[in-house]
């Protein structure tokens, strides 16, 4: 394989589009500059105009001006990913805004292997074959998913997410949900991901959430019992007996470790007891305890912010949520367990009006 490459696909609404990759992929986009083609603000190569004798003669040139570069020229047999991206995006349920990846240099590729949040083909695909461009569609709540042509296949896609914005990295994670096979066709796929991949997503999240919340308040109940082993005999392990300001320094230094934990319940608890439905389960006065769980959070989340607490008013404070979260800790998870995320999403017999593919907030590496 050459290390300059050109692929030639076609756009819709564009003509003729040219990606150039590799590890000189420079040499490919000045091939394609001196052919005549332009770049968008996409970093997309275009043909300038639409007359067919015109593109003819422009994509004969390339071949000449990519000949003297070193570089190679190919066709892809799919249409334009923009185009399919988008018509995705349309037909999904919600508002989804499509925007173009470009990884030119192979290694640029690899960027996204601690974000993709996958168990499935995608994570193996991404960091085992070549990559040139991909799709991501993002929605209104911030779930991004990631949109390749998949290898080996002549049609195919494969679709998977990003780990959502609170998990930061995703690789390797074991609650990560599985990517998935779509059809070319945008009416297809669309149902798949709405049928199939976003509910797995859905639950995957709340499973990932819940394990978070689960783990933090299994280190916050330790580094107590640490702390109550210290109060009940005096002294760490076999040191001497500490004093009164020893004693006080370790219970200002166990309540700071597990403030910091308690952030991860404050960070992914609320959308866990937005879920949770006692009434629908065996255990309906479990509706008590969540409403107190969910005041202790309320209580607590501020501490830092509010200036007017003392020391000792943020201690207690502190104290009194994680008391609360400690002794009820039990009903929360099982309630939290118990939630399921919705099974299915609709998708619109009519697709919106055609929208131009939308360009990202975030460039892309070129």
């Amino acid at each position: 394989m050459a290390d300059a490459q050109i692929i030639l696909a076609y756009g819709r609404d564009t003509g003729i589009v040219a990606i150039g990759h590799g590890e000189r992929y420079k040499a490919a986009h000045r091939a394609l500059a001196a052919s005549g083609f332009r770049r968008g603000d996409d970093w997309v190569y275009h043909l300038p105009n639409t007359d067919e004798d015109a593109s003819r003669a422009t994509v004969a040139g390339l071949v000449r001006h990519a000949t003297a570069h070193g570089a190679e020229v190919t066709t892809s047999s799919r249409r334009f990913i923009g185009d399919t991206a988008r018509d995705i995006a349309r037909l999904l349920p919600g508002q989804w805004d499509a925007r173009i990846e470009l990884y030119s240099h192979p290694v640029w590729q690899q960027d996204l292997v601690p974000w993709l949040w996958d168990s499935g083909e995608l994570a193996h695909v991404v960091q085992s074959e070549r990559i040139p461009y991909a799709a991501t569609l993002t929605d209104t709540a911030g779930t991004t998913l990631l949109l390749v042509e998949r290898p080996g296949h002549r049609l195919d896609y494969l679709v998977g997410a990003f780990a959502p914005e609170p998990f930061e990295e995703g690789y390797g994670d074991p609650h990560a949900p599985r990517s998935i096979a779509l059809s070319p066709f945008a009416g297809r796929a669309a149902r798949t991901i709405a049928d199939r991949f976003l509910p797995a997503y859905e639950r995957a999240v709340h499973t990932r959430r819940t394990a978070t919340v689960a783990e933090a308040l299994d280190r916050i109940r330790t580094e107590q019992d640490a702390w109550a082993a210290v109060v009940a005999s005096g002294r760490y392990s076999a040191a001497p007996p500490l004093g009164a300001t020893a004693l006080g320094e370790a219970a200002e230094t166990f309540l700071n470790r597990a403030w910091a934990e308690f952030l991860t319940v404050i960070r992914h608890a609320p959308a866990l007891l937005d879920r949770c439905r006692p009434a629908a389960t065996s255990r309906p006065e479990d509706a008590r305890v969540l409403a107190r769980l969910a005041d202790a959070l309320t209580d607590a989340e501020d501490l830092d912010q509010d200036a007017s607490l003392t020391r000792t008013e943020r201690d207690m404070r502190l104290r009194a949520a994680l008391d609360a979260w400690l002794t009820h800790n039990e009903p929360f998870l099982r309630q939290a367990r118990a939630a399921s995320p919705p099974l299915q999403h609709a998708v619109p017999a009519v697709a919106p009006p055609h929208q131009a593919l939308p360009h990202g907030q975030h460039a892309p590496r070129r």
